[in-house]
């Protein structure tokens, strides 16, 4: 992967992890960065998922279906980590 792979990867991560903030109803009590980070992760994984099942990744423009399955990890990732971490602190009784 060149350098130029890497920081388009980066990007199209941020822009993933964004968009699965914005899929997810509700308040996400998380900071902007921990959405950046699943983002890059949910990118990653979405494109070894695409490429897994038989999705063509390697084309002359915009993957889309690629695209699709990368914001649905990310929406996700990012409901179940909001999940996890709006549980902490709050009393039960």
């Amino acid at each position: 992967m060149t350098v130029w792979g890497i920081i388009t990867a980066l990007v199209v991560g941020l822009i993933v992890g964004a968009l699965g903030r914005l899929i997810v109803p509700g308040r996400q009590n998380m900071p902007i960065w921990l959405h950046m980070v699943i983002g890059v992760g949910a990118a990653l994984l979405g494109t070894v998922l695409a490429r897994a099942v038989g999705i063509a990744t390697e084309t002359a423009g915009i993957d889309w279906t690629e695209l699709l399955v990368q914001v649905v990890l990310a929406a996700i990732a990012v409901a179940l980590v909001a999940g996890v971490g709006g549980r902490r602190g709050v009393s039960r009784y």
